[in-house]
């Protein structure tokens, strides 16, 4: 997969903000004056990321720095304002959810059979990252 310019378009639109290109990357900046956080986000197409190609996601904040390596595909909620991009590598997920409020949450390592699960026989400590996720299962390969 790579980010189209289209891609970039429905991503900005959901978040509520415009992206920027700059350089080899888009970037979007969410600000949430309310609660006083600002998220700068950058979404890189098929760059390369060591010997291979493939997708970054980074997110920069005051006080964070978070990188999501080989993002495989991404999920748009404009009901919830919020974009879930997601990466697999052998038998696990990661993912990174950016809100219109210039929030951010990762997930990563997470054993996929937890999307399609019953989430009311998890742990709250794990509730969390598969009821976040569950919303990229339409977009990953069937289960191994």
């Amino acid at each position: 997969m790579k980010f189209t310019q289209k891609d970039i378009d429905k991503i900005a639109a959901a978040l509520g903000v415009e992206s920027k290109l700059m350089g080899n990357n888009h970037r979007l900046v969410l600000t949430n004056k309310e609660d006083g956080r600002k998220l700068s986000l950058e979404i890189y197409s098929d760059i390369p990321i060591g010997s291979r190609k493939g997708n970054l996601i980074t997110v920069y904040t005051l006080n964070t720095h978070l990188q999501l390596h080989f993002c495989t595909g991404y999920v748009v909620s404009d009901m919830l304002g919020e974009v879930t991009f997601v990466g697999e590598n052998s038998a696990v997920l990661s993912g990174m959810t950016i809100e219109k409020e210039a929030g951010c949450s990762l997930y990563a390592n997470v054993d996929p059979s937890l999307l399609s699960g019953d989430f009311t026989k998890l742990g709250p400590e794990v509730m969390l990252s598969g009821i976040a996720l569950s919303l990229a299962e339409g977009i990953l390969p069937e289960q191994r």
